[in-house]
């Protein structure tokens, strides 16, 4: 029987989250040695002769064998025997590689049925509500961020319809696409926070150039004939009252050096189609939003026409020249300004609807009412917010009850606090992992290097996006010149990305060494090159290593994900709560974005 269109999706049972959370632990209490070691100290540590009973030659080559489809997986009965044919008992090393493979493939998301599929979100949430069209975010940024920023914002529109809200804030926003894209295109009231100045400053500059091309080809639109003929007769006035308007308007500083440092810091984005120059260029995006802003402002003036008898004349006096004589406006002339008046208010209104940069540092105890002075009832968003930033968006909902939905992909789990790693050089209290009770209970640690081996694209590599051996390989060797020849094993220096700058091997240690500042005189190069000689048949060892983690890498970002998951299903005020695979994972690997419903909206 088809389900009730507006009724959300059955959502995960909380025992069966947390049941799924306990099955993935028991075999990562075994897997997880394989991520817990760096690769530089790969050859330092001899750490494949430590965790791999296999050769390299046959760990690539079992890892390079097709898995069977879900089905195929699920009729292995995953318990600690068969965990114990994958792992060593006594040795604890890794003895059975095809068999790992199919476990970690086990325990993905997409195997684990943890997730609720976008599709039956999107239905639900839908209502009445028709498709938008309008701008397309490929015109101004690279394909990743327009997929990402595409996907995200009709989520979080469809949430905020059907939560009936129209304030959004944006956890760390940085330069504003998300947040400028949700505003203009769905009309929400948007207030971005980023704790980086210059985002800010750079969303600002960003926006007020938005403003103008946004006015450029609405300046552009014609009303239907009938609302022209109203016009035409005072169209020279109507012109130099707008260019009156737009000369008084106070404008967002303009920081030219901004806009450099926005382009210069990004990785992510190309220029930004809102410049001077590109303003100019864009005819295609204007030709499209063109029609849009055509049949708005037909709208507009349809309605317009039907409020002329009950507007009063004195409403368009501001539009008025000083020299009119208003005791003998014709009818017409009334009516034309009256449609004027109308047109001012949506122009404000539009202009208003333009997102608000802020920033602010942002923590699990931050008073959003000390940032937004007019803060409402709302729906918080966050697209790849960093760190602990992820974990307190999802505090920050459950805390403060103006935030009735939560729409939050988190990233660089590398950056997570722990609460059980290194806990004697820490005075947290609040910490980014775990946190649901079960871990906790567990003080349960991943380890910065396992967080950090999630961060790997399991996707990318399966199409042909290979990892980078060599330079891995170059940094694995260095570490061993430095412990044998400076008897260094820990620095507070880091290397960098001395690599691609590098000509050779021989290169590369030089400059890594004065990096380091670290004496690289003492060795001649022949001695470097004996290094290199000796460990460079070892390289398929280190390839194989990587490729582990790799397969292992989802698991790990299940176990954080799965927390999040549990810890809102332990909340007492949250009606609804999932993950949902949002992004495809070749574009953009950190796909899966955790979504929740307060009680009250789902009454």
């Amino acid at each position: 029987m088809r389900r009730a269109r507006g009724a959300l999706p059955a959502q995960l049972p909380a025992a069966e989250a947390e049941a799924g959370l306990r099955r993935l632990v028991r075999f990562l209490e075994r897997a997880l040695p394989l991520c817990r070691a760096h690769t530089t100290e790969f050859y330092a540590r001899g750490l494949w002769d430590q965790l791999v009973a296999a050769r390299p030659e046959a760990v690539l080559q079992a890892l390079q064998r097709p898995l069977p489809e879900a089905s195929g997986t699920a009729a292995v009965q995953w318990d600690d025997n068969t965990f114990s044919d994958v792992f060593c008992e006594n040795s604890k090393k890794l003895i059975n590689v095809h068999l790992f493979a199919l476990a970690a493939n086990h325990y993905s998301l997409s195997n684990l049925g943890v997730c609720t599929p976008l599709e039956e979100i999107l239905e639900a949430l839908r209502g009445d509500s028709q498709g938008t069209s309008g701008i397309k975010t490929d015109e101004f940024m690279n394909n990743k961020k327009s997929h990402e920023v595409q996907a995200m914002s009709e989520l979080v529109d469809k949430i905020a319809k059907y939560c009936g809200l129209k304030q959004v804030i944006d956890i760390g926003s940085g330069k504003g696409y998300l947040s400028s894209f949700l505003s203009m295109q769905y009309n929400l009231k948007v207030y971005g926070i980023d704790s980086s100045k210059t985002n800010t400053n750079g969303a600002h500059e960003r926006n007020r150039k938005l403003k103008k091309h946004w006015k450029t080809y609405q300046s552009r639109a014609r009303a239907n004939p009938e609302t022209q003929r109203l016009e035409k007769a005072n169209d020279r006035p109507m012109k130099n009252e707008i260019k009156c308007k737009d000369i008084n308007e106070k404008p967002l500083s303009n920081n030219s050096s901004l806009q450099s440092q926005d382009q210069g810091t990004t990785q992510d984005f190309i220029p930004c189609v809102f410049t001077e120059v590109a303003i100019s260029e864009t005819s295609k995006q204007t030709e499209i939003n063109l029609a849009q802003a055509q049949c708005d402002e037909s709208k507009l003036s349809e309605e317009a026409l039907a409020f002329l008898s009950v507007l009063p004349v004195d409403a368009v006096e501001v539009f008025s020249s000083s020299q009119c004589n208003y005791g003998k406006m014709c009818e017409e002339e009334k009516a034309q300004r009256k449609v004027a008046f109308l047109k001012a208010e949506v122009s404000k209104s539009s202009e208003s609807n333009l997102y608000f940069p802020l920033t602010s540092y942002i923590s699990a105890e931050t008073e959003l009412s000390d940032i937004i002075t007019d803060l409402e009832d709302c729906v918080m968003v966050g697209l790849h917010t960093c760190g602990d930033l992820a974990a307190n968006t999802l505090r920050i909902f459950t805390a403060k009850p103006e935030i009735q939905a939560v729409c939050s992909v988190g990233c660089c789990y590398h950056l997570l606090s722990e609460q059980y790693e290194n806990q004697e050089d820490s005075t947290e209290e609040v910490w980014g992992f775990p946190m649901c009770q079960y871990l906790k209970d567990k003080g349960w640690c991943c380890g910065r290097n396992a967080r950090m081996s999630a961060c790997l694209a399991l996707e990318r590599v399966a199409v042909g996006q290979m990892l980078p051996t060599e330079s891995l390989f170059y940094r694995a060797v260095l570490q061993v010149i430095i412990e044998e020849m400076y008897g260094v094993t820990k620095s507070d220096r880091h290397v960098g990305k001395i690599f691609s700058k590098s000509s050779s091997f021989l290169d590369y240690v030089r400059k890594s060494l004065k990096k380091l500042e670290l004496d690289d005189s003492k060795l001649p190069d022949s001695c470097i090159m004996d290094y290199y000689e000796k460990y460079k048949h070892r390289m398929n060892e280190l390839e194989a290593f990587n490729m582990l983690k790799v397969v292992l890498a989802p698991c790990i970002e299940v176990l954080i994900l799965l927390d999040r998951l549990c810890y809102l299903k332990e909340q007492n005020n949250i009606a609804w709560s999932g993950l949902v695979k949002l992004f495809d994972p070749v574009k953009s690997p950190r796909c899966y974005a955790v979504i929740a419903l307060k009680k009250q909206l789902c009454l």
